[in-house]
């Protein structure tokens, strides 16, 4: 197994944790338009490389079903419930990566360090997420159900393309473009998309740029090479380290105060993602 595949999956994970930060930056625009507008123009810039676009139909199908449909499920998660709780829900998805990986490949079999290492990184991110208060209401089940489906939705696609035939990671830019050009003429049937465009200033671009580059760019891609390379058990108890890299952003440059909980989180989620990754550490161990 190529080893190389945790540098891939820390650099999704590293660029994941700024979207916490360029969304609240964002948080004035259709969260729609603003996936549609970063992803297309992350599909836009890795046009050079349009000849890897070449693909299957049923791998195309496969990546735009899994980029378009998690975005339009978490989305509409958060139009129709509290953000704490959708966001919660959200975060089963690497757990459900985890779970998930015997169910897509035989030969890989769960034991008890995976396990306990995806539950304590989503017990820890639950913590940093809701801060200790957490409020369910049946009245939001529809938003719920959507925050589930984007967890169901994000985690498969991430196990799935694994499965599929080998195609080049350069094709997740088609994911990419076509993902956002679905968004965007969404909003344009909702009429929302010329009022949105009139609202933007020039620092709203520089952050749709820096979204369409990383968090809705080139984490993408990585994503899809670490997969390839490496054990998703592993890359899902590693990926918990997101809200705790995205907290200590939003406390050191958004001006956030570190709570208890927050603290206990982050440590119930380095602690997870050690234990996750026994796997990786035993197999780098030298021979003598």
């Amino acid at each position: 197994m190529n080893r190389f595949y945790i540098p891939l999956a820390f650099t999704s994970i590293a660029l994941w944790s700024f979207l916490a930060l360029l969304g609240a930056r964002l948080n004035a625009f259709p969260p729609l338009f603003v996936a549609g507008a970063a992803l297309t123009l992350s599909g836009l810039l890795s046009l050079f490389r349009v000849k890897k676009w070449k693909i299957p139909f049923r791998t195309f199908l496969v990546g735009v079903g899994g980029i378009f449909g998690y975005h339009a499920f978490y989305f509409a998660a958060l139009s129709h419930a509290p953000a704490v709780e959708a966001n919660l829900i959200n975060y089963l998805w690497p757990l459900l990566i985890v779970l998930g990986t015997p169910l897509f490949f035989r030969n890989r079999k769960l034991r008890p360090h995976h396990l306990t290492g995806a539950f304590l990184g989503f017990t820890g991110a639950a913590l940093v997420i809701t801060q200790g208060h957490l409020s369910f209401s049946t009245s939001y089940w529809i938003g719920y159900l959507f925050a589930l489906l984007a967890a169901v939705t994000w985690a498969c696609y991430s196990l799935w393309t694994k499965r599929l035939p080998p195609f080049p990671s350069a094709a997740v830019g088609a994911f990419c473009f076509a993902s956002g050009i679905l968004a965007l003429t969404l909003i344009t049937l909702q009429g929302k998309l010329l009022p949105t465009l009139g609202q933007l200033h020039a620092s709203d671009w520089k952050n749709l740029t820096y979204l369409g580059l990383g968090p809705l760019g080139l984490a993408f891609f990585s994503w899809d090479a670490a997969l390839k390379r490496g054990d998703p058990r592993v890359i899902g108890a590693l990926t918990y380290l997101t809200p705790l890299f995205s907290t200590l952003i939003l406390v050191k440059v958004g001006g956030f105060h570190l709570s208890p909980p927050s603290a206990a989180g982050m440590a119930a989620i380095v602690l997870g993602a050690l234990i996750g990754s026994f796997d990786f550490f035993k197999w780098t161990q030298p021979t003598f």
